[in-house]
């Protein structure tokens, strides 16, 4: 995901990518026991957004309002971030929330054991379920001291990984799982962000669905501003709202005379509770 590359070329190199309704959605029935609690109201968001590796500036976040974007992905947190934040406080995210962005929260987790590169932090089989609990109270932590409340979606990003491998996958599945499940006793809604060739298929084909993202951005770079006419699973998973797609990276834009470098995406899916 471009948010974490240490620059999109070397991820590249070094990760070997391959090319509200509130309680009722499909896209929650994967978070099981989810009534035993209030949730706050999911704040939705449909329409483009963007992520970039840096937070922007306020000021260029201003610059950028009511152009071709409504909502940015912002990196939160995790061990492999790739990118500094100095940009990313709960200033920051009151006054661009002020200005009508919606915010995408991205926490960049452990990483699967079968992944090639290096890493910060990397799960085993061993770990994973207790490491997905303890990066999903950081999650949690860092969204908050953010100003994202409670009812906010947390992604998970998982970059690409042999899913044939059954052991990694596995670990992988329990690693999400736990951090689901995390998230959701500190009311806190699961998103996950991977691949549509492996790490998002890993959870759109899972056979158990238990505690697994009711929320999925895929990552599939056919140029398509869309969430439905290339959805690569059955119709009926992941609807009413539970859906993001990057669909191109790495286009530098110049609005309102700031330039970034960010990839586009496709969204119609729950959006931090901010203000």
């Amino acid at each position: 995901m471009a948010g974490h590359r240490q620059s999109k070329r070397r991820r590249y190199i070094t990760w070997g990518v391959a090319g509200a309704a509130v309680l009722a959605g499909a896209g929650i029935t994967a978070q099981t026991s989810m009534a035993a609690t209030t949730w706050p109201a999911q704040k939705t968001y449909t329409g483009r957004a963007f992520d970039a590796c840096t937070a922007p500036s306020l000021a260029a976040m201003k610059a950028w309002k009511g152009g071709l974007y409504g909502a940015a992905a912002v990196y939160v947190g995790g061990k492999n971030r790739g990118c500094a934040q100095p940009n990313l406080t709960a200033s920051w995210v009151k006054s661009v929330s002020s200005v009508g962005w919606k915010l995408i929260p991205l926490y960049v987790g452990a990483q699967p054991p079968c992944q090639t590169g290096t890493r910060s932090e990397k799960l085993t089989a061993a770990n994973a379920t207790s490491l997905g609990a303890t990066d999903g109270k950081d999650a949690v932590a860092k969204a908050a001291a953010l100003g994202m409340k409670a009812g906010s979606p947390i992604y998970l990003d998982m970059e690409s990984y042999d899913i044939t491998n059954k052991s990694c996958n596995d670990a992988v599945l329990a690693y999400v799982r736990s951090f689901t499940k995390t998230l959701r006793d500190k009311t806190y809604r699961g998103g996950y962000y991977g691949f549509a060739s492996s790490s998002a298929k890993a959870i759109a084909t899972a056979t158990n669905k238990t505690d697994l993202p009711g929320n999925l951005w895929y990552a599939l770079y056919d140029q398509k501003n869309t969430t439905t006419t290339d959805w690569p699973w059955g119709a009926t998973q992941f609807t009413n709202h539970s859906r993001g797609h990057q669909y191109l990276v790495n286009s530098k834009e110049t609005r309102g005379g700031y330039t970034i470098t960010v990839d586009r995406n496709a969204w119609d899916a729950p959006v931090a509770i901010t203000g």
